[in-house]
């Protein structure tokens, strides 16, 4: 490869959306991926975390081709219960209250890449693996980025780079950047009583507890301060679960169960918009959410298929200048705008033990449950994102 049309670095599952909306357009499109997989494959560490997808990246996904070989390892959400710990007030959405299916879905991980990667081998884009970029840059006429790979540096120009999931290795100069001071502890747990596709937001004082049906147990994200980091996962697996029942009580009956623990560093950041023609980025490495009420993975499947679109529409010598990347980024700044706010002030408004906060959270989760088209227009901001009404 010398020249494409587009160069995507990063093979994670925005990555691959993006190729693969791009299937039958006749473009010449790269994909570049650190880790050393094979054509088609996954990597040898398989990532033990589940996601949220909102029904709007449910739909995406339908478009993209990729649902049907996800589906039967999915779980809907059917209702989604929303608490504090230590105070009154609750809330209960439903699929019912937005008349759809599901207000979204669980997948793990591994397998929504498998769907996303076998779409984008369907696409024609030309995947190149164990591909590590170390520098990017732009001239007037197109994107110009170095990688090493199989020992030897090499260069590729196109008319527009994406930077996703791989652009994180490229620092960026950030508009906003904010350690929590959290990481989340993530494994799947099993509970005395079947979850009936329901989840859980549970909010504490240390931080949201998320659980998420998954297959016949829960997918468990569970926010944790860092100074307790290392005692927690020291804990045995009934020290863990004993205490992993005071924090979320005993709505679920008792927990049983819990698989191997991992953890994630928590923190919201944000990219500066591109000061330059030619490149672009989305996903991860445009930006980095809270996972309090799942909004990342879809922010970034978002920005894939509104890219797709954007570049489908553009004549192929427009594709990647001033002009394009401006309108993309325009065009992408309330929702990515929307959705940070929405889950930093949730974490700032719902991780603390204040006494006048709490009661005002109360009121907030019970006005929520009480008002109707306050809760539909909530649901339908989560499952649809900022711009949805």
């Amino acid at each position: 490869m010398q020249h494409v049309d587009l160069a995507i670095v990063g093979g994670g599952p925005v990555g691959a959306a993006l190729a693969a909306g791009l299937a039958d357009s006749g473009m010449a499109v790269a994909v570049l991926e650190a880790q050393a997989v094979p054509q088609g494959g996954q990597p040898a560490t398989r990532d033990p975390r589940a996601l949220a997808l909102s029904q709007g990246a449910h739909l995406i996904l339908q478009r993209l081709g990729a649902w049907d070989a996800l589906a039967s390892r999915a779980t809907p959400i059917e209702s989604i219960h929303v608490s504090q710990r230590g105070g009154l007030g609750r809330a209960v959405l439903t699929a019912h209250d937005v008349g759809a299916p599901a207000l979204g879905y669980v997948a793990e991980y591994g397998d929504l890449h498998a769907a996303l990667m076998e779409r984008m081998a369907a696409s024609g884009a030309t995947l190149l693996t164990g591909a590590r970029v170390t520098a990017v840059r732009a001239t007037a006429g197109y994107g110009m980025l170095t990688y090493q790979h199989a020992g030897a540096e090499h260069m590729l120009t196109a008319a527009l780079v994406v930077l996703s999931e791989g652009g994180k290795s490229l620092p960026a100069a950030m508009r906003q950047e904010k350690d929590y001071g959290q990481s989340a502890v993530v494994c799947t747990v099993q509970t005395e009583q079947a979850h009936a596709s329901r989840a859980y937001e549970r909010f504490t004082p240390d931080g949201p507890i998320a659980l998420l049906p998954l297959g016949d147990q829960y997918a468990l994200v569970w926010t944790t301060p860092n100074a307790q980091l290392e005692a927690r996962l020291a804990l045995s697996d009934a020290d863990f679960l004993a205490s992993l029942q005071t924090a979320f009580g005993d709505r679920q009956g008792r927990f049983l169960a819990a698989s191997r623990r991992a953890t994630y560093p928590l923190k919201l950041a944000l990219a500066a918009a591109s000061p330059a023609s030619r490149i672009l980025r989305i996903g991860n490495a445009a930006h980095t959410l809270h996972p309090v009420a799942g909004q990342g993975f879809n922010l970034g499947v978002r920005d894939a298929w509104k890219l797709a679109e954007a570049i489908l529409a553009t004549p192929r010598e427009r594709l990647g200048d001033a002009a394009f990347t401006r309108r993309f980024e325009q065009a992408r700044h309330f929702d990515i705008a929307g959705g940070s706010l929405m889950t930093d002030i949730l974490v700032e408004a719902f991780s603390n033990d204040r006494f006048l906060l709490k009661h005002a959270r109360g009121a907030a989760l019970l006005m929520l449950d009480l008002m109707p088209p306050l809760k539909t227009l909530f649901a339908r901001k989560m499952m649809f994102g900022a711009q949805a009404w």
